[in-house]
């Protein structure tokens, strides 16, 4: 069974309002604020316990877009939720296991290599 943890507050979650400005939404710069995000909470969680898959996201699909999470470690399963995009919940990932967990980083892979972009 998995642990979840809140995102860490010290790391600022990026603000659609920030990057909406005079009638103009930029969002090349909201998805990089996004990306430098993830990288920032991975960095963190690679810092307090460099684990296999530490710092790998995994999506589940929720209403019109996904529940995420990171791993923060294997064993036990840690996972901490991102609250990016609606911030959406799974219902069952404090269900999920290590095994479970690793099925879905291999099938995102699997799907990632065939729909590669260009």
């Amino acid at each position: 069974m998995a642990t979840i943890f809140r995102a860490p507050e010290s790391i600022k979650v990026p603000s659609f309002s920030t990057f909406y400005k005079d009638g103009k939404y930029d969002r090349e710069a909201h998805d990089n604020a996004e990306k430098q995000y993830l990288a920032d909470l991975k960095a963190m969680l690679v810092k307090r316990n460099g684990g296999k898959n530490v710092g790998e996201v995994v999506q589940f699909p929720c209403a019109d877009s996904y529940a995420q999470y990171m791993v923060a470690g294997m064993r036990p399963l840690e996972l901490v939720h991102i609250p990016l995009g609606d911030a959406w919940d799974y219902p069952y990932i404090d269900r999920l296991t290590a095994s479970d967990i690793q099925d879905k980083i291999d099938q995102q892979k699997a799907l990632e290599k065939i729909f590669k972009k260009m």
